[in-house]
Formats: C-alpha cells, structure tokens, sequence
C-alpha cells in the first residue's frame, strides 16, 4: 500500500490537486489556460474536418458523441475514443475535439464521448455510460478497423474501467487494440479523503468497485496495448498511481508501456496532442500504425 494513509488531510489533498504542480502557471491560471486551449483546439478540429457532432449513444442530455472523420475516408478505419479529464465534475465532449487534426490527417477518426459529470452523474453510471458508448460506436460503424481508448485524467480513470469491462453484457465486444491513459488516478480510495469527493459523494464502496486497480482483468488473448502516461510535473500521488497500475496490468499478462514524460505538466502533458510533432501524438500514431 502507498503511503497516502499516513498523510494529513491538507497534503492528501495537495497531493491531488493537480494544478498546485505547474511550474508554468498559477494554481488558477493553469486551470484557465487548460479549458481556453482544449476548447479553441476542438473549434479548430471541428473547423478543419469532418465531423458528426452530438450523436446520442442514449436518452440523457450528455450522452452524446462528436466524431472527427479521416481527411481520406475508407471503408475500414482506426477510431481513437478520447475520454475527457475534469475530475468527474467539469469539461465536456465539446472541449475534447482538439486532438483530431494530427489523427485525422493520417487516416483515424477520432471520438470525443460525453457523460454525465458530478453532482449529477455518479461514478457507477459514468463507467456505465462510457461503456455504452464505446458498444454503440462499433455498432453504428461497421467500417471500424481497431478501437484505442485515450483517456487523460479523470477520463484515464473512465477508460481503464472499460478495459475491464465484461462485454457479454453489451451484445458487442469492441475490437480495443489500445488505450493510452494519460495523467490518471486508478485507486479512488484516497480521492474519499479529499474536497474532490464533495461533488462525487463516493462511498467506500462506490470507489473500491470502480478502482481500476481493484479490477484488473487477465489479458485479453488478443493483444491490446497499453501506454501509461505520466507528466514530470505530476504530483508524487498520481506519479505513483501510475506506476503502480502500469506494474499490476504487467504482472497480470498485459502488455504495457510506462512513459514518463519531461518538460510538461498535469494539463499540457494532454493538451499538446493537437500537434503532430509531439512526442505523444507520435507514440499514438505509431501504436495505430502497427496493429
């Protein structure tokens, strides 16, 4: 066990409260410059491609899908699936277009999926609906060649539960052949202790059945890969977080890289997908490119 029990609630705290890490940036400031550049880099997307936007996987408001198409539509094309950060209580699938340009220039489409987010979405429900959509995606698109999941924060959280999903359930397995978890918290069990279970309003319960780390699945026979992400100027709690999950999916047959990534923090460690020379972008573009 980590040694978060040890530590007073003011550092625990701390410990996860991303934006107090930034050596660029202002515990608000950082905050500001995140949601300005991932919402004017989804206007970009939406301007330069493509797109099918607020597609309803389900009846709610925010149960909804953009997609961002390839430049050269095929019959058969790798989708990228991006789950939203925002600790489960901001951002929106309308802020998560902004790294489409560089996928959809080579050839990947690119889905930002929306769910509802705290105090009126509940953690059960949010694992649910991001499920859902993923079983929806596969199912409206047959031309889907491989589905990667790519979730940053709170969203890397949303799709490592998806990757222990039990797809019987679903009518569908979706073909996941990757999934990049950037920047995520994988035992929410400290998150109880913290202002950030304020809005989640998560019992012990709650957390322990939606820990990733709690629900390491065997892995699966077709070989799905998996990249975790970590930023420099990430926290110590979410650094280890990371590692530690990394470690437990490797010990249990998945294939996983950990990429610790220098020079970037808890937002921009995200928000440089939407250029191609970027280390991450590259790494995914690979990824895809080799399945």
């Amino acid at each position: 066990m980590g040694g978060w029990r040890d530590m007073s609630v003011e550092a625990l705290e701390q410990q996860y409260s991303p934006s107090r890490w930034s050596p660029r940036l202002g515990s608000d400031a950082v905050i500001e410059a995140h949601l300005e550049a991932t919402a004017a880099g989804t206007q970009r997307a939406r301007a330069g491609a493509q797109t099918s936007l607020h597609i309803p996987y389900g009846d709610g408001d925010r149960e909804k899908l953009d997609i961002y198409f390839p430049a050269e539509p095929t019959d058969a094309f790798p989708v990228l699936v991006y789950i939203h950060g925002g600790y489960w209580q901001c951002l929106s699938k309308d802020e998560s277009g902004f790294a489409a340009p560089p996928l959809v220039s080579r050839g990947v489409a690119v889905a930002a999926v929306g769910y509802d987010i705290a105090p009126q979405g509940h953690m059960d429900a949010m694992v649910l609906q991001v499920r859902r959509s993923l079983a929806f995606l596969v199912r409206r698109y047959s031309g889907i060649r491989g589905v990667y999941l790519c979730g940053h924060s709170a969203g890397a959280h949303l799709a490592a539960m998806v990757l222990a999903t039990d797809w019987t359930e679903y009518g569908v397995t979706p073909d996941i052949k990757g999934a990049v978890l950037v920047s995520g918290v994988y035992d929410l069990e400290p998150i109880l202790h913290t202002y950030v279970n304020d809005a989640l309003n998560m019992s012990r319960e709650v957390a322990q059945r939606n820990s990733p780390m709690l629900c390491i699945p065997p892995a699966v026979p077709t070989s799905c890969e998996v990249l975790v992400a970590v930023a420099q100027h990430d926290s110590p709690e979410f650094r280890r977080q990371s590692q530690e999950y990394g470690q437990a999916l490797r010990a249990a047959g998945w294939s996983v890289s950990l990429l610790d990534l220098a020079g970037v923090d808890h937002f921009d460690i995200i928000e440089k997908l939407s250029e191609e020379s970027y280390v991450l972008t590259q790494v995914i573009l690979n990824m895809i490119s080799r399945a």
